[in-house]
């Protein structure tokens, strides 16, 4: 059997054996120590724009807290995507809130301004406020942050910018991460670096930084002996973990560069099939890290679909994926509402992500490429 080439695996640089080793030997493996110190401020550092980082065991757990430092609770409405993976959605049903879903644009298959505007006048007439919007940058791709931003602020509602994808991405030169009144990075085993399970709550106060910290590590009270006068969680990263973090923060912006082009490769190769589509940036103003790069398919036009085409990589032993499967049409958030027409459903039906991992070699490109031009090439399927 030929070798596995996988969608999107972890790909380290060779020196976060260094800074466990470091942790290792100073005896700091639990949730203090140098690590954690450096990864955070490497982050900041990052990101800029006054940002302040607490690394966290998951973005999923990154978004929980933000919730709950919202004040958003049982019964409250939660207006997130309906395109996105379901830890966008999770959280909410954590805090025994309600998820609104907002249905994509076609320009960046992010939430949709429109939509996103009407779902609060209409939850608003209904005497249902929405507590928080959260948005997501699908792929790596930026939202229409301009419009959404302005709707959250005309509103007056707080807004969670889940960047869990788009480490490395921007909006008019501004890091994703960093629009809204929290944001939510990812560092697990697929992500732009990893962490081997991790993620990361960007505050914009050292107050809100403190406050998550102290969410994150069981909400001890300031005594000499163990009270708490608040519900905490077990969220706060190992300083072993932040290791690796901190060897994969100095790779970053190369692993940027090599998925952007793993980007442009599907460009080229797709550039002479008709009725195949390659996700890409609108216009100047978004600036992809590409996390995964994707295409939809035009069935009408290319005589294909993209569920064949992901059977073709598979009998090649290469991992591909349909994109994601909208929340309102998932068994869990059947009773959900749901505001916009039907971009998103399209964009599941026929849309495919492809492998794009930053550490794959070029004769892993020849192998995709040749899968793909025999597949549209082969006529006795159409």
């Amino acid at each position: 059997m030929k070798k596995k080439i996988w969608l999107s695996p972890p790909h380290l640089s060779g020196n976060e054996l260094y800074f466990i080793e470091d942790a290792f030997e100073k005896n700091w493996i639990t949730s203090l120590g140098n690590n954690i110190n450096e990864f955070e401020y490497s982050l900041q550092s990052f990101l800029t724009n006054d940002s302040e980082v607490c690394v966290l065991n998951s973005a999923t757990s990154a978004i929980h807290l933000s919730l709950i430092m919202l004040g958003v609770t049982r019964e409250d409405e939660v207006v997130t995507p309906s395109f996105s993976f379901v830890a966008s959605a999770n959280p909410i049903a954590y805090c025994g809130a309600i998820p609104v879903f907002i249905d994509s644009e076609k320009d960046t298959w992010n939430m949709c301004p429109i939509a996103l505007e009407e779902a609060i006048q209409d939850r608003v007439s209904k005497g249902k406020k929405p507590k928080a919007i959260i948005v997501v940058h699908l792929y790596g791709m930026p939202a229409k942050m301009d419009e959404i931003t302005a709707i959250a602020k005309k509103y007056e509602i707080p807004l969670i910018e889940d960047a869990a994808e788009a480490l490395g991405s921007t909006y008019k030169g501004k890091a994703c991460g960093t629009f809204g009144r929290f944001g939510i990075l990812s560092f697990n085993g697929n992500k732009i670096i990893t962490t081997s399970g991790g993620g990361a709550l960007v505050c914009h106060s050292q107050e809100d930084k403190d406050k998550a910290v102290f969410l994150s590590t069981q909400a001890r009270d300031n005594a000499p002996h163990y009270q708490h006068s608040h519900i905490g969680y077990n969220y706060r990263m190992s300083n072993i973990v932040a290791g690796i973090g901190r060897g994969q923060m100095e790779v970053l912006n190369d692993r940027v560069n090599a998925r952007r082009k793993m980007h442009d490769f599907y460009v080229d190769v797709f550039k002479d099939i008709e009725g195949v589509t390659v996700f890409s940036e609108p216009t100047e103003d978004y600036y992809s890290n590409h996390w995964l790069s994707a295409i939809v398919i035009d069935e009408k036009i290319a005589r294909k679909n993209r569920e064949d085409l992901r059977l073709a990589f598979l009998e090649d032993n290469i991992e591909s994926r349909p994109l994601w499967k909208p929340m309102h049409l998932q068994p869990i958030f059947a009773e959900a509402p749901y505001y916009g027409t039907d971009i998103s459903e399209k964009l599941f039906d026929n849309g495919l992500c492809l492998p794009s991992g930053s550490n794959l070699s070029d004769a892993d490109r020849r192998r995709i490429k040749e899968v793909i031009i025999n597949f549209f090439n082969d006529k006795t399927s159409q």
